[in-house]
C-alpha cells in the first residue's frame, strides 16, 4: 500500500492560522484518504468521483493513455496488409480487427478522460512522441504470416496480461477491459487461424509461418515491460490493484500457454533454453535481450519513426474532418437555441 498521504496542514499564509475553509478542505482530504485505503483493503472500486491519491491518478494516466496509444499505433501493422489479404475472406476479416483496434483505443482514452486528461492532450502527447506505445508495434510485418503470428502472439500476449485488468481497482478502466479482451480472444484465434492453415500447407508456407514466429517471439515476451527486478511502477500498480500480477509472472504464464499450442501448430518455438521444470511446474526460457527492448522504448526500434510519422501523417490529413465536424455540431447547436428562443 502506498504511504503517499494528503496534506493535512491548512495554513492561513496571509495570519499564520488555520482558517475554517482550510480545515474543511483538509477534513475532507483526511476523509478522502482513509476511504480510499478502505477501498484498496477490501479489494473495492475506485470511481471518478472518488477522492484519489494524485500518485494514484498519474500512474492511471500514464498507462491506460499508453493503453490506448499501442491500440492506435497497433493498427498500421495489420492494416499495411488489408489491400494484399489473400482472399476476400481474409481482407474482411482483418478489416474487422483493425476496426476493433480503434475501437479500443477509443474506449481507453474515454476512460483515461475521466481522470482529468483531455483526449486532446493525449492525442498530442502521442503526436510529439512524449508518449509511449507498446515496443512490439515498432517491428514490421514482412508477409502474410507475420499477420497470423500477431494475432497468435502479440493478440495472445496482451490477453494474458489484460484479462486481470478487467478487475483493475478503477472502475472505467477494469469495465472497458471486460470488451477489449472479449475482442482480443477473436483477434488470437484469427493469428492461430492464419498460421495453422500455413503450417499445414506447402513446405514453403510452413517455413513463412515459422519464420513470422521466429522474429515475433521475443518481442511478444517483452511485451509484459522488464523484469520485476527493473520496473519501476509496477509494484507500486499491484499495491494498488491495478494489476494483479507482476511482469515476470504474467510472462510466466504466457509461456505456458503457447508451448502446447506451438506443438499444435506444428512451429517450434526459437530458445533452445525452453524446456519443463518438473520442480517448478512451468517452462524454463532464456533471458530476454532487454538491451534491445530498452532502445526500442527509447525510439531507436526498426520503425518507431516511421510509425509515428505515419500517425502524424494521419492526423493532420484528417484535421478537415474534426473542424467540419465541429462547425456543423457549433451550427446545430445554435439551431436548436434559435428555435427554443422562437418557441419561447
Amino acid at each position: 500500500m502506498s504511504n503517499e498521504k494528503p496534506d493535512l496542514r491548512a495554513v492561513d499564509t496571509t495570519h499564520g492560522s488555520i482558517t475554517e475553509q482550510a480545515q474543511a478542505a483538509a477534513d475532507d482530504a483526511r476523509v478522502g484518504w482513509e476511504h480510499f485505503q478502505q477501498l484498496m483493503e477490501e479489494d473495492k472500486r475506485v470511481e471518478p468521483r472518488d477522492w484519489m491519491p494524485e500518485q494514484y491518478r498519474k500512474t492511471l494516466v500514464r498507462q491506460v493513455s499508453q493503453h490506448a496509444h499501442s491500440e492506435i499505433i497497433g493498427m498500421q501493422p495489420e492494416g499495411n496488409w488489408i489491400s494484399r489479404a489473400p482472399s476476400l475472406k481474409r481482407k474482411s476479416v482483418l478489416m474487422a480487427k483493425v476496426q476493433d483496434e480503434a475501437g479500443h483505443g477509443l474506449y481507453l482514452y474515454s476512460a483515461a478522460e475521466t481522470l482529468g486528461t483531455s483526449r486532446d492532450e493525449m492525442y498530442q502527447q502521442l503526436y510529439t512522441g512524449k508518449a509511449k506505445y507498446s515496443s512490439i508495434f515498432n517491428y514490421p510485418a514482412r508477409t502474410w504470416a507475420d499477420v497470423g503470428a500477431i494475432g497468435w502472439l502479440v493478440d495472445g500476449a496482451a490477453i494474458t496480461n489484460q484479462v486481470p485488468l478487467c478487475r483493475a481497482s478503477y472502475g472505467p478502466y477494469g469495465r472497458a477491459m471486460v470488451r477489449v479482451c472479449k475482442e482480443e480472444s477473436f483477434h488470437q484465434r484469427q493469428g492461430w487461424e492464419i498460421l495453422y492453415t500455413l503450417s499445414h500447407g506447402t513446405p514453403a508456407q510452413k517455413q513463412m509461418a515459422q519464420d513470422a514466429v521466429d522474429r515475433t517471439y521475443g518481442p511478444a515476451l517483452q511485451m509484459f515491460g522488464p523484469p520485476d527486478a527493473d520496473s519501476p511502477n509496477s509494484q507500486q500498480s499491484m499495491a494498488w490493484n491495478i494489476k494483479r500480477f507482476s511482469n515476470d509472472e504474467l510472462r510466466q504464464r504466457f509461456v505456458d500457454m503457447i508451448v502446447p499450442q506451438a506443438e499444435a501448430l506444428g512451429l517450434t518455438l526459437p530458445d533452445p533454453e525452453l524446456k519443463w521444470n518438473e520442480e517448478r511446474g512451468h517452462y524454463d526460457y532464456s533471458d530476454l535481450d532487454w538491451d534491445e527492448f530498452f532502445s526500442v522504448v527509447k525510439g531507436n526500434g526498426p520503425l518507431n519513426h516511421q510509425r509515428l510519422a505515419h500517425y502524424r501523417a494521419a492526423r493532420d490529413n484528417g484535421a478537415w474532418v474534426r473542424e467540419a465536424a465541429a462547425a456543423y455540431a457549433a451550427k446545430q447547436a445554435d439551431s436548436s437555441r434559435d428555435s427554443a428562443l422562437l418557441s419561447a
